[in-house]
């Protein structure tokens, strides 16, 4: 087996040299001023953590025949260094070893540049980027040139757009007489590369030529390396850029314009990441602030406020307009007032699809989970974390994109939503074949939804409307009702507050259609704890209606079912609304286990109305009987979050907490199903409803609403599976167009190779 390979005599195959060792394999190829060398293969890093040895009598004959090639004797006139090349660029994250004078030197450095593949850093950003710890790199052996021989000489970055905005044109830093690393060690301060052209013009112009050939090329933004000696221009490597959101989008357009690319290859090119910090807050300098912890990054955006540990204390600065970040070990729907109040949500405990998560995520509120290391003492009112001690009322920033908590109150910028962005989405919107929508509770929501290009509201959550303290005092009336007077006394007040709700919404949708979902909570989630000062009769209710395990007992259609009142007064309220404002509205059961229920609520609760009644798709019976119901049901919508935990057993929170992590670690499971879906088994649970479903009814509209819906695997797998539409958070609505538009991209391919084929 060979080795090493010399740059004029290889392959291009990353897999083989790294992306480093084939982008200079090219640049030789293609006549550009490399310096030559060679290179000692990702198979000869596998040998050497194998056996220990190094390929010795390979890298002998290449220095000789380098020796040769440049008329130079290594250790008199010719130096050489020694960098990584793994297969994805990790820059700066292995060893570079540089003024090497003989062979044995040669061998010191090779060695430790296939040794440092396993260093700290190297490993934290193979883990951060989700990339494979057995990556292997290969290792480059060049002739060194010199920056800093004299007057005539100098080194720098340069890019072929700005990494930051993604305008076109040079943009990075030069230093004369220096070499590679005074660059990037920041011993001294380099000058823009601009200056260049006043100092060497010759040499910036041809510059200028050589890394506008290499992007036209590449077809992509190029990272470049160069160095002038006495005059002489030489490129040390090249890579694709690393860039923002921002300049990502732009480049991408951009490139499509010039010709570069074409409109698919633009949306194959795009990362979700990308596309979440144009959408999002974010800190315009997080370099200069004082990070004390570090936890999940449960929802993108930055900010900043006074640090609140309870929903009271959060509600009561709001009121105050004063910015806050509520702190809680962790969260529950009891919280939902202090996080509806807060700028963003920090927990010491929890998953990135717990409960602070996922409703933080949904109101597009920053929010970092899972924070361990920050030790919260309730009731002092303060928590420790990074030699710090915090107390109410201080000020803290909160990075839910990095999951970096910060001191103090950082500078903030909008993520703006560039030109180039809605352009893209256009593009997404017609190669794409799923539908997207959001899940949206109140109006605010709604308008951010249309903003960010939903094409509807596939979830409305009916119970997040009780969350207002006058409607929360009229449904808590209703549950405590004594007698039939009071009782309906309560529904009527009921009624004309959910009347105004939805009048208020559809006026937001401005002829979006929008799927409804009756009330799902179980009532005794709308009562006070029992911790409060409370009234013997509140406290007997509470008595009445406690169960073992209320996310499976006495919830959505199953009140209906012994108080059809509450799902009849929602009706009523929406027909009362949609006569006010005009709106495209369907109406969503939850819960919904067997054909007899949604006969029985039909019967009871929508006489008269002409709403379109559909079936939440939640439990594992309905999804066994998907044909049935389809006979009766306008539509269904996959609830995947209570679906998982059925399929599972697992109680979502109960099992983030405490064991999941360690299903993960040892590889019991490969994912968390309540982030990405489970392809195999609620999958394939999925797969079977939708094929009875078509088969009674080809022409039923399938959705998808749970936390699954935004992610980007999952939206994959549910546009194979003909699912109409999926339904997330509104910040997830334009990753879910790039999503669907790439898998359109993808299956179109496929079946025109299977056609050629």
């Amino acid at each position: 087996m060979t080795y090493v390979y010399s740059f004029d005599g290889a392959e291009e195959d990353k897999a083989v040299l790294g992306n480093k060792g084939a982008n200079l394999v090219t640049m030789t190829k293609l006549g550009l001023p490399v310096p030559p060398g060679f290179i000692l293969s990702v198979e000869a890093f596998f040998e050497y953590k194998r056996s220990g040895n190094l390929p010795e009598a390979e890298m002998e004959q290449a220095i000789a025949a380098l020796e040769k090639r440049v008329d130079k004797s290594l250790g008199k006139d010719l130096q050489l260094s020694v960098r990584s090349s793994a297969a994805i660029s990790m820059p700066g994250m292995m060893d570079t070893v540089l003024n090497l004078k003989d062979i044995a030197a040669v061998k010191t450095a090779a060695k430790r540049v296939f040794d440092s593949q396993g260093n700290p850093r190297a490993e934290e950003y193979r883990r951060i980027h989700k990339l494979p710890s057995d990556l292997g790199t290969a290792a480059i052996v060049q002739a060194m040139v010199f920056g800093n021989k004299d007057a005539a000489s100098g080194t720098g970055v340069v890019f072929t757009r700005d990494p930051s905005t993604g305008q076109k044109g040079l943009f990075g830093e030069y230093l004369d007489q220096a070499q590679g690393e005074d660059v990037v060690s920041g011993a001294r301060t380099p000058a823009p590369v601009s200056d260049l052209q006043g100092l060497m013009p010759d040499v910036y112009a041809e510059l200028d030529e050589k890394v506008s050939f290499l992007e036209s090329h590449y077809r992509d933004v190029q990272d470049i390396e160069f160095t002038i000696e006495s005059g002489k221009l030489y490129i040390l490597q090249t890579r694709n850029a690393k860039r923002s959101g921002q300049a990502a989008v732009k480049i991408v357009v951009d490139m499509v314009h010039e010709g570069l690319i074409t409109r698919e290859e633009a949306i194959g090119r795009l990362r979700v990441e990308d596309l979440q910090s144009v959408l999002h807050k974010r800190i315009k300098s997080p370099e200069s602030g004082q990070s004390v912890a570090k936890g999940l990054a449960a929802a993108p955006g930055a900010a900043c406020g006074r640090v609140a540990f309870d929903p009271a204390q959060a509600l009561t600065l709001s009121k105050k307009s004063i910015p806050v970040i509520l702190v809680r070990p962790e969260t529950s729907p009891d919280d939902i007032q202090g996080i509806a109040a807060a700028d963003g949500v920090l927990t010491s405990r929890g998953g990135l699809t717990s409960h602070a998560a996922i409703v933080t995520r949904a109101m597009g509120k920053p929010c970092i989970c899972g924070a361990e290391e920050i030790d919260i003492d309730l009731k002092l009112g303060e928590f420790r974390a990074g030699g710090e001690i915090i107390r109410k009322g201080q000020e803290i920033t909160v990075d839910g994109t990095s999951g970096t908590v910060y001191l103090g109150s950082l500078p903030l910028e909008e993520g703006q939503l560039i030109e180039e962005f809605e352009e893209l989405m256009t593009w997404a919107d017609g190669f794409k074949r799923l539908g997207t929508r959001a899940n949206a509770d109140t109006p605010e929501m709604v308008a951010q939804a249309r903003r960010l290009g939903a094409e509807g509201i596939g979830l409305c959550r009916t119970e997040r409307q009780f969350n207002e303290p006058e409607r929360l005092s009229a449904i808590r009336e209703f549950i405590l009702a004594e007698t039939d007077n009071e009782r309906v006394a309560a529904l009527k007040r009921l009624r004309e507050l959910q009347k105004e709700d939805f009048v208020a919404l559809f006026r937001a949708l401005k002829g979006l259609p929008i799927v409804v979902r009756l009330l799902d909570l179980p009532l005794h989630e709308f009562l006070p704890p029992e911790t409060e000062t409370l009234d013997p009769r509140t406290r007997q209710r509470i008595a009445e209606l406690e169960e073992v395990n209320p996310m499976l007992g006495h919830r959505g259609v199953r009140v209906a079912v012994t108080d059809p009142e509450i799902y009849k007064m929602q009706v009523e309220a929406i027909e009362a609304a949609r006569a006010e404002v005009p709106a495209d509205v369907s109406v969503m059961i939850p819960q919904v286990i067997t054909l007899q229920e949604l006969l029985l609520i039909k019967k009871n609760c929508f006489e008269g109305s002409t709403l379109k009644v559909g079936t939440m798709m939640e439990t594992v019976r309905a999804c066994m009987r998907a044909g049935k119901l389809a006979e009766v049901a306008d539509f269904f919508s996959f609830g995947t979050n209570d679906l998982t935990q059925a399929v599972y057993s697992f109680s979502r929170e109960d099992v983030e907490k405490k064991f999941l992590s360690t299903y993960r670690q040892i590889g019991i499971l490969e994912d968390n199903p309540f982030e990405v879906i489970d392809v195999k088994g609620v999958g394939r649970l999925m797969q079977t409803a939708i094929f009875w479903a078509r088969r009674a009814r080809k022409d039923l509209e399938i959705g998808v609403c749970g936390e699954q819906a935004g992610e980007p695997r999952s939206i994959q797998f549910f546009n194979g599976i003909n699912v109409d539409y999926v339904s997330c958070s509104p910040f997830r609505v334009p990753v879910a167009k790039l999503v669907a538009a790439r898998a359109a991209i993808q299956q179109k391919g496929e079946a025109e190779t299977e056609f050629m084929a």
